[in-house]
Formats: structure tokens, C-alpha cells, sequence
């Protein structure tokens, strides 16, 4: 049985994450240190001889004792609400956990995935965005924290490639939904989720012209896991390109839970991108990957989450 430890494992990614690999006949070791990941999402696979849960911080030295095939990091605060509140947190996830277990992976010949971000592109000049754009980030803002960090990790990770031949993948992740995403998390789609479900004024930042594009996390869990067994070690876009403006989408929402909550404007964070929608072509071709859900569906599952998060 091929064995995967995956950090952040509690999280939002990281559980559903350990959920495949079990599914797939891994032996699963789930890593976390719980500021952000909540062990509800993993509680159910506790009972699994093919699972163990290893409470610790990647930032500090990581030891698996055994064999070890692959790594997938990714530990890190994720969200706006969660980097801003925690920068120096997110800054050394990226760097000294991203070193830590480029070093394991190394003395354990694994193969290490990473999880990088489409925020390495910053506000995007270039519209959609594919994998040869180097971004538009400004290293010193409040988002700052958290795009160098990933932008440090695929650099500290394509060096280890380079100078130690490690198998290393990295992935870029586009906005991603689905079940066990935090109500609170201050990301568009739980945010409006919850304001819409329980009666309140749904907040949408400056005009709302700024736009995003949603991935279902089960087409996002698939990607990944192809890209990993690939032999292909440059970056990957994952993300659904299928885009949609924060003012319709706020609307969509309304719809969707069939309240009467009210959009109301407030002012557009410093460095909030106003284009979001990832070039998929690389996926497509070298993974034969592309999503498969649809938002609408998407969204009636994610919904149905929250209504039971919320007991309503």
C-alpha cells in the first residue's frame, strides 16, 4: 500500500484530499496543526487502519518514520480573513514548511505536489491568465503574505527540482467550493451563502465588476490527483474558467436560497483583483482534465452544507 502524507489535512482542500487517496488504496497520513483546519472535516476517516492524523506544524522539522511515496502540501491559511489575521503564519508556511518537506521528501525519494494559488498572478494584466504569466502582485501590500509566500514555494520547490532531480508538481489553484468550506472564512461564496441564509444584507465589494470563476471541489480533488501522477513538473492552472461577475453572482445566490436579502456596496479592499479566470489549456492537454460540474449543481450541494452547518 503506497503511503501519502498530506498537510493541512483538516482543511477545506486537505480533507476531501484524504478522502480520494483512501478511496484510491492509499495509506493516508494527515498532518495539521489546526489554526485554520477543523477536525470534523477528517473525523470520519479516524476509524480507518489506512488512516493516522499527526497534530504538528510543517514550519517546524517534520519527521514520517517509514516508507513515504508522495507529499501534498497544503498546509496555509487560505483566505483573506485568515492570512491577514495570521501573516507571519502564512508567510512561514509557505517558506520554512515548504522547505521542511522538500527536505523529507528528498531523504524519502518521494514525490511532492504543492499547493500554489492563483494569487501568484496578483491583479492580473493579462485576461485569462495561463501558466507563463509572472503576475502583477505587489510584494509589500496586506495580500502581500500571502502571494509571496506561494510564489517563494514554487520557486524554493522548482529548485529542489532543478538542483536535486526531486519528482516535485505544482499545482495553481483557482477559486474552489464545495462542502466543509468555513461559513466565516470571509470568501465570497460562504459569505453570501451565509448572509442570504440568515436574512442579512449580502455585502459585495466596491461595484461588484470584478469577477471570479468557481470550481466545484470534486473536479478540483480529480485535477490535482491527475497531476500528481503526471510526469509533467511545470505549473498547472486548475480551476473552471466559466466566469461570472460578484454582482450576478451575488444575485445568483439570492436566487438560489430564495430569500430576499438586499446587495449592499462597500468599499474594494487594496489589491483585490478585478479579473479572476484561469487559461485551462495546459490541464486540458496534458492531463485530459477539465471540470465537469456545473455551478448551479455545485452550488444546490454546497447550499445543502451550509443549511445543515446552520441547523436550518
Amino acid at each position: 500500500m503506497k503511503k501519502v502524507l498530506i498537510t493541512g489535512a483538516a482543511g477545506f482542500l486537505g480533507s476531501h484530499l484524504c478522502d480520494k487517496f483512501i478511496k484510491e488504496g492509499y495509506h493516508v497520513i494527515g498532518m495539521d496543526n489546526l489554526i485554520t483546519g477543523n477536525l470534523k472535516n477528517i473525523e470520519h476517516l479516524f476509524e480507518l487502519k489506512e488512516f493516522e492524523f499527526h497534530h504538528h506544524d510543517v514550519s517546524t522539522f517534520v519527521h514520517v518514520p517509514g516508507d513515504l511515496d508522495y507529499i501534498l502540501h497544503f498546509a496555509s491559511p487560505a483566505s483573506p480573513i485568515d492570512y491577514l489575521k495570521m501573516p507571519i503564519q502564512t508567510l512561514k508556511v509557505g517558506s520554512l514548511g515548504t522547505h521542511n518537506l522538500l527536505g523529507l521528501a528528498k531523504s524519502k525519494n518521494a514525490r511532492m505536489l504543492i499547493a500554489s494559488t492563483s494569487e501568484v498572478y496578483g491583479d492580473p494584466l493579462v485576461h485569462p491568465q495561463n501558466e507563463d504569466y509572472w503576475g502583477n502582485v505587489n510584494p509589500i501590500g496586506p495580500r502581500g503574505v500571502y502571494d509571496e509566500a506561494k510564489r517563494f514555494q514554487e520557486a524554493i520547490t522548482m529548485a529542489y527540482h532543478t538542483f536535486h532531480q526531486l519528482e516535485t508538481r505544482i499545482v495553481r489553484i483557482f477559486n474552489t467550493y464545495g462542502p466543509r468550506m468555513r461559513l466565516d472564512d470571509g470568501r465570497a461564496l460562504p459569505a453570501f451563502m451565509g448572509q442570504a441564509l440568515n436574512g442579512e444584507e449580502i455585502t459585495v465589494f466596491g461595484d461588484g465588476s470584478q469577477t471570479r470563476s468557481f470550481c466545484y471541489v470534486s473536479d478540483l480533488i480529480d485535477g490535482i490527483y491527475k497531476l500528481l501522477l503526471s510526469d509533467y513538473a511545470q505549473p498547472v492552472n486548475i480551476g473552471n474558467p466559466n466566469e461570472i461577475s460578484l454582482k450576478d453572482f451575488a444575485e445568483e445566490i439570492i436566487s438560489l436560497t430564495e430569500t430576499d436579502s438586499k446587495i449592499i456596496h462597500m468599499d474594494l479592499p487594496q489589491d483585490d483583483p478585478k479579473q479572476r479566470k484561469p487559461d485551462i489549456t495546459r490541464a486540458k492537454e496534458i492531463l485530459n482534465w477539465e471540470p465537469k460540474v456545473d455551478r448551479s449543481e455545485g452550488l444546490k450541494l454546497t447550499l445543502d452544507y451550509f443549511k445543515m452547518v446552520l441547523g436550518k
